[in-house]
């Protein structure tokens, strides 16, 4: 009676178990469907498996990690709220349909990282508020920010004009917005990205997220080292901030943004106008360089005007190989025939003048270049294959040292470096009273930023010019400062060996990142 009794029960606790068991698995399918299809961040254990040994001695789980988002991060370094992601998926899905609803992304929180993602010692517009100023009582002034915006009570301020020296000894001329205008144009434009980012082309590298100059210098030098390309076209749009048309560039938003209160800001900052010596003018063209949303602007511009123009175009025109990479306004093609080059340089004139733009005739230039060039070009007797600048690099053919194949070397543009150490003497001028130790910081900081850009391979030997220049310039502010007739090398030498650091290589060769970044 008793065994029976027991075996009964035995059997009734192992088909509790099996019930137990299967419950347990129909709840973990439910919860498994439910985070598949949510869009909150889920918990995931650091392991997809336990251990059978962690199983055995009854450890305690490992503590669980927060399922990231997918979400591209703003530029303060905050992820972006779930409606921003939402907007990059649909503007991926639905590639030909219109945002009639954009404005309520605008939040208090948006608001204050586009704060937090301006430039700190930025100089202030025609408010004269600047960034430190506007800290104090941030939240009430966001709010109140906030609230001018949807209701319809802001009002762009005209933007402060300033003029900056070129590298070739002209001045540019760029406007600096109102505080509150950048918040809210870099408000506007972290809601646009979302949209455009995933209408703009691949060879676009111009002043876009996760995008920068040594991109574009890698598929340029990529693009001629892999390509058929013979002929390389430099090109230039004059004036292209100065003269961007109102009128085409609102039709260009509205090709995806049906928000009217989106297109009234942008319409506001466009007609602000700028202030000179106190003097406000009107502004019918343009867009001012400098401000928050220009770049964007102008992205969009030549979006609809060139890039999905020459992206028919070699398709269906062209005869052979072409390559394309443009940053903002400077473009470079590189083209297999000749003929291909010279009638896409006629169409592409016929095409900028539809929307009130032309090119630079003295920074327009077609050139022989290419792993054919040198010979092309020693056979008729014409000496070396010409050069052309892009970015700051002046780029040339030239050889592999090792197998001596085909290669595009790369060095500092002469008017970039002069331009530079220029800038380096007035600075170190206004500061040969400081103390040794804070102008060399300085010297320092300001030697490593430029290495940072410019020492890419084969560029080794205007980085040894530059930096002998440099100590050169600091030597001659402290020779001023010593009561004697001269000052012999000896003793400054360990003064400038500590603070201006030697060059050296910081970037991979252009080909190399770019089949990383770009595996086929």
């Amino acid at each position: 009676m008793h065994e029976n009794r027991e075996i009964s029960c035995t059997s009734w606790t192992k088909e509790q178990d099996r019930y137990a068991k299967a419950i347990n698995r129909t709840a973990d399918m439910n919860v498994q469907e439910k985070s598949d299809c949510a869009v909150v961040p889920v918990n995931q254990t650091n392991k997809e498996e336990r251990s059978s040994a962690e199983t055995g001695e009854g450890r305690a789980q490992t503590e669980e990690n927060i399922d990231q988002s997918r979400m591209r991060p703003t530029q303060s370094g905050k992820c972006m709220s779930q409606g921003l992601d939402g907007v990059r998926q649909a503007a991926r899905a639905r590639k030909q349909e219109r945002f009639t609803a954009l404005l309520h992304h605008l939040n208090v929180g948006l608001l204050r990282d586009s704060f937090y993602a301006l430039k700190r010692q930025a100089s202030p517009g025609v408010d004269g508020v600047t960034w430190q100023e506007y800290e104090t009582g941030l939240e009430d002034r966001l709010i109140d920010l906030h609230s001018r915006v949807h209701r319809g009570a802001y009002r762009a301020q005209p933007s402060r004009r300033v003029y900056i020296p070129k590298a070739d000894g002209r001045q540019r001329p760029l406007g600096i917005a109102a505080l509150e205008d950048k918040i809210v144009q870099q408000a506007v434009v972290t809601i646009l990205n979302q949209i455009y980012e995933v209408d703009f082309k691949g060879f676009s590298y111009g002043f876009r997220p996760g995008r920068g100059p040594h991109q574009a210098l890698d598929a340029l030098t990529a693009g001629i080292q892999w390509k058929r390309v013979n002929w390389v076209l430099d090109a230039d749009i004059r004036g292209f901030f100065d003269n961007m048309s109102h009128e085409w560039t609102t039709k260009f938003i509205e090709h995806r943004v049906a928000d009217r209160r989106i297109l009234r800001l942008i319409q506001k900052w466009m007609k602000a106008g700028v202030s000179e010596d106190g003097q406000w003018s009107e502004t019918k063209l343009g867009t001012p360089q400098g401000a928050v949303a220009s770049p964007l602007l102008a992205n969009l511009y030549l979006h609809y005007v060139f890039d999905l123009w020459v992206e028919v175009w070699r398709k269906k025109m062209a005869k052979g190989d072409v390559i394309v990479v443009r940053y903002a306004d400077d473009l470079v093609l590189g083209f297999q025939h000749r003929t291909d080059a010279e009638r896409f340089l006629r169409e592409f004139r016929d095409r900028l003048a539809k929307f009130g733009l032309e090119l630079h005739a003295d920074k327009t230039r077609l050139i022989e270049f290419g792993r054919f060039a040198a010979r092309n070009r020693k056979q008729r007797g014409e000496g070396k294959p010409e050069t052309f600048t892009f970015l700051g690099f002046t780029h040339f053919c030239g050889q592999r040292i090792s197998d001596k194949a085909f290669i595009v070397w790369r060095i500092t543009a002469k008017k970039r470096m002069v331009a530079k150490l220029k800038a380096i003497k007035a600075e170190l001028q206004r500061r040969k009273h400081h103390r040794t130790t804070e102008v060399g910081a300085w010297l320092r900081k300001v030697v490593l930023g430029y290495y940072q850009y410019h020492a890419v391979p084969g560029n080794s030997t205007q980085l040894r010019i530059f930096q002998r220049r440099v100590c050169w310039l600091w030597r001659s502010v402290l020779v001023r400062r010593s009561q004697r007739a001269q000052v012999r090398w000896a003793r400054l030498s360990p003064v400038l060996t500590r603070w201006i650091p030697q060059p050296r290589t910081l970037h991979p060769y252009p080909d190399a990142r770019f089949a990383a970044t770009h595996p086929r």
